[in-house]
């Protein structure tokens, strides 16, 4: 299969590499085209195709991933309809639904939307992918195959996929500022601050790994770390007293409302 990437920034560049990582494509599958000429450069000396033009693109790919900006999505995107007829595109643009970009394309073609989110990079990624697409049974495999093995794929309707975004789609930036944090106060009270913030990045990683592989709710996770008179439970007490429930409730809440205002004003 071979994979044409139209913008190859954050999350289209940590997809790539994360396709290379895993060896789902090899350099020679993968066809590149950014407006960044240091980008189309970096994937050019691992050996990836870079194409010209649009049209280049498409005609050399059998699916083309969409990783532009959204707010650059209409320029970038016209005209790329003319040579996508009877191919397949994914997109990964937040905020743009199926309807908004089939208008802003044009043509006959299929298409995915799907959030994907940067710890793709590592093989931690987590993928939201739209169960309404009319791609083919090969090509929902092969979407299928390429994001589960850079991390956990969800297939769910459009109508969620939003959602997703405010959520997982920008979550990795909300644990980073928590692994900041958890590493200030480490630091505050003693410990060096590398040792402070591998100790912090590892508690995060840890506890996920604990939800993910045992299935528990995380509020009885917590509970089992929580001794009667503790230190940790005086350290929720804390987190409850300055709403950080609540606060990342309407973080994700804020992020969701933004990301339909962000497609509604393309």
């Amino acid at each position: 299969m071979k994979l044409g990437f139209l913008g190859a920034g954050a999350m289209g560049g940590a997809i790539l590499k994360g396709a290379l990582k895993a060896g789902i494509l090899t350099p020679g599958d993968i066809y590149v085209s950014d407006v960044s000429e240091s980008i189309t450069k970096a994937f050019s000396e691992l050996g990836c195709n870079v194409a010209n033009n649009n049209k280049e693109l498409a005609e050399s790919s059998d699916i083309v991933l969409l990783g532009v900006k959204p707010q650059y999505a209409k320029s970038a995107l016209a005209g790329l309809g003319d040579y996508l007829k009877g191919k397949a595109a994914i997109s990964i643009m937040a905020g743009l639904t199926t309807d908004t970009i089939r208008e802003m394309i044009g043509g006959d073609f299929r298409l995915l939307r799907t959030m994907p989110n940067t710890p793709a990079l590592v093989g931690e990624g987590a993928f939201a992918l739209d169960s309404d697409t009319d791609l083919t049974d090969d090509e929902k495999r092969f979407a299928e195959e390429l994001f589960s093995s850079m991390g956990i794929v969800e297939w769910m309707s459009e109508d969620l996929i939003d959602t997703a975004c405010g959520l997982s789609g920008a979550g990795p930036a909300y644990i980073y500022l928590i692994i900041e944090a958890l590493a200030d106060g480490g630091v505050l009270k003693g410990l060096p601050r590398v040792t402070s913030q591998r100790l912090a990045a590892q508690t995060v990683l840890g506890a996920a790994k604990m939800v993910l592989e045992t299935g528990e709710h995380p509020g009885f996770l917590k509970d089992q770390v929580c001794s009667p008179g503790g230190n940790t439970i005086v350290g929720i007490e804390t987190l409850e007293e300055r709403g950080v429930r609540g606060a990342f409730i309407d973080t994700v809440k804020n992020s969701v409302e933004r990301v339909k205002e962000l497609g509604k004003s393309k």
